[in-house]
């Protein structure tokens, strides 16, 4: 018996679990999809790694390598919940009760395959109108955060010039007051101006 149909016979006999094993920094973690024996550690030695989820992106970026997945779960691997749900995401979950459907006569092969891409086009809508739902979001955001930025430099441009006007007025003060009030030999001179005038009419 060849050694690599021994091992994959081993993996069918073995509890096999599809897992997530976890890699990344402590607060930015990401997670590798793997196949591995239940009874290994959770981030130890495993059979084969069949896609990463990294739930740090909005919406979660989840690369899969469906056809592995699909043979695994055929082949009695249990998924852990969240990585059920991942599937169940993906498709994987729904394939695999299609494919059942059609090995017990319940319909067709192309039926099956027609109701597996009427799945996945709602799907993809789904998810270009969350995407779009998103962007739409975040468009607003940065505009809201640029008018917010705008009104606390208005008020400083405010604040400034309201320091600086008291300033200017009592700089402009005194100039006004030298060219409206006239000097005291100014208001000497101006008063005796007619008195003179009038002793020139008395000689005459």
């Amino acid at each position: 018996m060849p050694p690599l149909f021994i091992n994959q016979l081993n993996y069918l006999i073995m509890p096999t679990k599809i897992r997530l094993q976890r890699h990344g920094k402590k607060r930015y973690a990401f997670f590798h999809i793997v196949i591995a024996d239940s009874r290994a550690p959770r981030d130890g030695k495993f059979i084969e790694k069949i896609g990463v989820y990294n739930p740090n992106t909005d919406p979660a970026t989840i690369e899969l390598n469906f056809d592995r997945a699909l043979h695994w779960i055929k082949v009695g691997a249990q998924p852990t919940d969240t990585v059920r749900a991942i599937l169940k995401y993906k498709g994987v979950m729904y394939k695999d009760h299609l494919d059942r459907g059609v090995a017990k006569g319940a319909f067709s092969q192309e039926e099956a395959d027609k109701r597996f891409e009427a799945w996945l086009k709602e799907k993809e809508a789904k998810i270009e109108g969350k995407k779009e739902k998103l962007t739409a979001a975040q468009e607003a955001a940065r505009k809201a955060q640029l008018e917010a930025e705008k009104e606390i430099n208005k008020k400083r441009e405010e604040e400034l010039a309201a320091k600086n006007a008291p300033e200017e007025v009592a700089e402009e003060a005194p100039a006004a007051e030298e060219t409206e009030a006239p000097t005291a030999e100014e208001s000497t001179e101006t008063a005796e101006a007619p008195e003179a005038s009038a002793e020139e009419k008395t000689e005459e």
